[in-house]
């Protein structure tokens, strides 16, 4: 009598030797059975129960780790793959029809469950982070917001919690993380939002009138103090760490030591040139008297800090600055070169790379980036390249 072996039986043939192939009574397309290529230690994960499937119905289906994401895709082949289940799935001889129609006189059979025309690949891709900006965009926060936690939850109108957002963005827990930090979100009461542009600027102008009362250095601001001083001014306690960590810098200290923060020179006076520049462009020359006007005792305001932030124009005789921040353009890189050309149809490369940057595609260089998105001019050895779109 025969013996019947599953999938273990095939994993231990030696070398030169054969197995018997035949069909299982179940045999069929299972179009719930899918093969999926993995390396080693994409492999350790999936075994360990680390990935995640992401993607609304209408998306493009994503696999996350903890740090990255892949891009899934169908590829298939020309060979014949048999899947072959696992032997406490065999069968009695008698329930086998070899695949051939003759008898069988091997020993071991093995059982076909299905031919596989191909088997998923994954590519590393960048996190799809545009709807991120989109859903906590939807209700910043701000002073006139008085619903406490009650009201909150049963409105949750553009509110969302940590498992919402891993629920609608395509992106590892990671990446999302990061994402989150880069938009400057804050979590309060559960919901991650983004705080009102005039909130944020009232609050960071109360820290800075509360270091002048209270002989606060901006060097060394004690996080209790400034906490307890700045709840008394009627701030959450959320915000205020938010500022914190905004426009701070943390000071390295021992363990029992006291918290204490840096307030960020670049940080404060980008802020004040974006408050300054709401209204639309400016003379340089104006602009520049009243930004070191708005800014601390102390600092010093550099134009070099508003690379990224701000862009220049020759009219006449006379330089005029704009606003034009990188926060406000798409992370993905099509859409991120169509709005600097919609904005410049040329780029000289010193304005365009603070644009630029911060694109990350797994696989391509900042080069490549350009080489697939811009052509590139340069009248002489000598002359700045100039990029156009492609």
């Amino acid at each position: 009598m025969p013996k019947y072996g599953g999938g273990e039986a095939v994993l231990n043939m030696q070398p030169n030797s054969s197995i018997s192939v035949a069909y299982h009574p179940q045999f069929g397309p299972h179009d719930d059975l899918i093969l999926l290529e993995l390396d080693e230690k994409l492999l350790q994960d999936v075994l360990q129960q680390k990935v995640i499937i992401r993607g609304q119905p209408d998306e493009d289906a994503v696999l996350c780790t903890q740090l990255k994401t892949y891009g899934i895709k169908f590829v298939g082949t020309s060979n014949s793959v048999f899947l072959v289940p696992p032997s406490d799935q065999a069968l009695s001889f008698d329930d086998l029809e070899d695949c051939d129609g003759k008898d069988n006189d091997f020993k071991v059979v093995a059982s076909v469950i299905k031919v596989a025309a191909g088997s998923m690949e994954l590519t590393e891709v960048a996190p799809r982070l545009e709807k991120l900006k989109l859903l906590i965009s939807e209700n910043p926060y701000s002073s006139d917001e008085m619903e406490d936690l009650e009201d909150i939850e049963n409105t949750k109108k553009g509110l969302y919690k940590w498992d919402d957002l891993v629920d609608r963005v395509q992106a590892s827990d990671n990446e999302l993380r990061t994402g989150l930090h880069a938009l400057s979100a804050v979590e309060i009461n559960g919901y991650w939002r983004i705080v009102d542009e005039k909130y944020m600027d009232n609050t960071l102008r109360m820290l800075l009138h509360n270091s002048i009362l209270n002989d606060w250095s901006l060097d060394l601001l004690h996080e209790d103090e400034v906490v307890n001083v700045m709840i008394s001014d009627g701030f959450p306690h959320e915000l205020v760490l938010h500022c914190l960590n905004v426009f701070c810098s943390k000071m390295d200290g021992g363990e029992g030591r006291i918290r204490s923060w840096r307030l960020n020179d670049r940080r404060v006076c980008v802020h004040f040139a974006r408050q300054i520049l709401r209204e639309g462009k400016m003379k340089m020359e104006t602009f520049m008297a009243e930004w070191k006007q708005k800014i601390p005792d102390g600092m010093q305001a550099s134009f070099d800090m508003l690379e990224g932030e701000v862009l220049t124009e020759r009219l006449g005789v006379e330089t005029w600055v704009r606003p034009f921040s990188l926060s406000s353009l798409p992370s993905t890189p099509a859409q991120r070169f169509s709005a600097l050309f919609s904005e410049r149809p040329k780029w000289e490369e010193k304005d365009l790379q603070p644009y630029i940057r911060d694109l990350k595609v797994p696989g391509l260089s900042s080069e490549a980036l350009l080489l697939k998105y811009t052509r590139r001019t340069q009248p002489t050895v000598d002359a700045e390249p100039v990029f156009s779109a492609r």
